[in-house]
């Protein structure tokens, strides 16, 4: 049996042993840190009210993307975080396995291919030859593959220039690369400031959906109490989507307009360009990890490829079914 799987078996029979009920009192006193990125749980959090249901002693440190999330779990510093697509896959094939616990998705990416000012790109097939940012273990990683995939390039047909998260918006600005795969709100930022545009190829809103994880220590899924602080987060983590899906304006305004400090009308346009968040249990997240996977493998940015059912466990899916 291999190993990583005999893992996943022995830490859900340890969860079993401990008595790790997933909808269980929290004990006081626990503490659980969670890596967040932009802020987006905390607001999400605290403009659903759901904040005020958390027991354990939360902490939210912010992160930009996830290499540096991942430095963080590998020292022990996190129980659980919030990532893009890819970085559980490249910790996974690092030798580090993060079990994933839920996965978030959006019926389109929430990554946008932006050009530097003056360059127009209409077509997909237009990224030859140009200098574009990478990061791999970022969630930008599969983004700009399966671009370079579509038009029928790939990673040697482009000047890849190695960045951070951070950098990127940066890297528009100097035209340091001609091309970055970026989110809200800097898309929106970088248009209006100094004529920046995202790619117009209408393939580039189609190419995969826009997918996060929330995965974690496995240390932490071991310890009871961190268990049920974890259940509990998870539940309020939903359900305050939940609320953003149905409060749309009222989400806007306070994320977008007063914690982004974005004009109202650009947050409209940002929210109109949104699809709704969905959590999707361990069986249904599965299928399109290993598409992710695939992707990776294919493109030479994996040793080789492998089962994306080792990555998941399926403790919370209870949690996920009713909250959301």
């Amino acid at each position: 049996m291999p190993a990583q799987t005999t893992f996943l078996t022995t830490l859900a029979a340890t969860l079993f042993l401990a008595g790790g009920a997933l909808a269980g009192t929290v004990p006081a006193g626990t503490k659980l840190v969670v890596a967040d990125q932009s802020e987006f749980i905390r607001n999400l959090l605290d403009a659903s009210g759901e904040d005020d249901k958390i027991t354990s002693d939360l902490e939210l440190p912010n992160f930009a993307g996830g290499p540096a999330i991942l430095e963080a779990m590998r020292a022990g510093a996190l129980d659980i975080a919030y990532v893009g697509d890819t970085p559980p896959i490249q910790a996974r094939a690092s030798g580090t396995l993060l079990p994933i616990i839920a996965t978030v998705q959006r019926e389109k990416s929430e990554y946008h291919l932006v050009a530097r000012t003056g360059l127009k790109i209409d077509d997909l097939a237009q990224l030859r030859g140009k200098r574009v940012s990478y990061i791999e273990g970022s969630g930008r990683q599969v983004f700009l593959i399966e671009a370079l995939n579509r038009a029928g390039l790939t990673l040697k047909d482009v000047t890849l220039v190695p960045l951070r998260v951070a950098d990127l918006p940066d890297a528009i600005r100097t035209q340091s690369v001609d091309v970055a795969v970026l989110q809200e709100p800097h898309v929106t930022r970088l248009v209006q400031q100094i004529g920046a545009s995202t790619i117009a190829d209408p393939r580039e809103r189609e190419l995969l959906p826009g997918t996060w994880y929330i995965y974690a220590r496995p240390d932490a899924l071991a310890d009871p109490a961190k268990h049920a602080a974890i259940a509990e987060f998870l539940g309020a983590t939903i359900r305050a989507a939940e609320w953003s899906n149905e409060n749309r304006d009222e989400w806007g305004k306070d994320y977008y307009t007063g914690f982004q400090r974005i004009a109202p009308e650009d947050t409209a346009a940002i929210l109109a360009s949104q699809s709704l968040m969905q959590f999707q249990t361990s069986v249904e997240g599965i299928p399109h990890h290993q598409r992710l996977i695939d992707i990776l493998a294919q493109a030479g940015e994996l040793p080789e490829t492998f089962d994306a059912k080792g990555s998941f466990t399926a403790d919370f899916d209870p949690v996920i079914k009713a909250a959301r």
